[in-house]
């Protein structure tokens, strides 16, 4: 299998609660009522990460804000040098919090929005009112000083917006913006036939967001996801199956990607049993795809094995 890298960054799920009910969300909330780890397994998550050599972490969920240790928690990241990222759909952010967030050391704060348009914005996140108060998040945000990016994510319902969404984030000052084209998993998967656009709108997209990094370069980098289901081959699984990402569920389950819980007959190991460095170099399930020996022919034979790191073939494990 040769050398094991170093992780670059973790995502730190914090919570499964949310008050958004996006169709296309991978977030499992049938298991929000499940213990959550404290603030001392989390600083211990944390620390770890820093010393096995994670240069940034995500806080992520669910919804982040609905920890109240939040502060206490970047703080931490800090302290360990690590940069700081926020991933939240904005509802529940006040002038106060936000102030605390900004005195704990928050680098960014990475803003979801389903749409440029309050009506349809509303209506893929389930909530009255939702884009509202985004956009009042947003100025908070930016009022104190902290790095804004947004994000949305693309279906059949908002792609066509895509042109518009773009010039949305650039009024709202955003230097980075991720325009990431629905990944089907979890109710994703569940309402593919409803979510996943014509190719058509797909390629007209493309065109707008390449057009768009022209004329922003330098102003806002521009990061654009396309699925699976039209690039021809799949990509590689977060950059490699183990060897860039961690994340930690918030239950304390360390998985080499996100959703990989939804594999069958895959084992995960708990950061409540075991330390992160263990994990990241012996545990089953970060060592299952690894290199090359996992595969089969012909895909262990495949000049594209170093590329995609028989992406192909794990796919049909999930």
């Amino acid at each position: 299998m040769g050398i094991i890298e170093r992780p670059y960054a973790l995502l730190a799920e914090l919570t499964h609660r949310c008050p958004l009910a996006c169709p296309y969300c991978s977030n499992p909330v049938e298991l929000a009522q499940r213990r959550e780890l404290d603030t001392k397994q989390w600083t211990r998550v944390i620390r770890e990460a820093a010393t096995l050599g994670v240069l940034q972490i995500g806080f992520s969920g669910g919804e982040p804000l609905l920890r109240k240790d939040l502060e206490t928690l970047i703080q931490v990241a800090q302290e360990a040098e690590l940069y700081t990222n926020l991933i939240t759909s904005g509802l529940g952010l006040t002038e106060s919090r936000a102030d605390q967030l900004a005195e704990s050391g928050l680098d960014n704060i990475q803003l979801s929005f389903q749409a440029a348009e309050r009506e349809l914005a509303d209506q893929i996140a389930g909530v009255r009112n939702a884009h509202d108060r985004k956009l009042r998040t947003a100025k908070i945000v930016q009022e104190r000083g902290i790095a804004l990016s947004l994000n949305i994510v693309l279906h059949a319902f908002n792609i066509d917006g895509i042109g518009e969404f773009i010039d949305f984030a650039e009024k709202l000052g955003a230097t980075r913006l991720e325009l990431a084209n629905t990944q089907y998993y979890g109710w994703a998967f569940l309402n593919r036939s409803k979510l996943i656009p014509a190719r058509a709108q797909v390629e007209v997209a493309s065109q707008k967001v390449l057009a768009a990094r022209k004329r922003l370069e330098g102003v806002m980098k521009i990061l654009y996801v396309l699925p699976d289901y039209f690039t021809g081959r799949p990509k590689p699984c977060m950059n490699g199956w183990g060897r860039k990402y961690i994340t930690v569920s918030p239950s304390g389950l360390v998985l080499p990607c996100p959703t990989a819980w939804e594999i069958p007959g895959l084992t995960f190991d708990s950061i409540l049993e075991r330390s992160l460095d263990s994990i990241w170099e012996c545990s089953e399930s970060f060592n299952r795809f690894r290199g090359t020996e996992w595969m089969p022919e012909p895909c262990r034979s495949c000049p594209n094995k170093e590329i995609d790191f028989g992406a192909a073939v794990a796919k049909q494990h999930c």
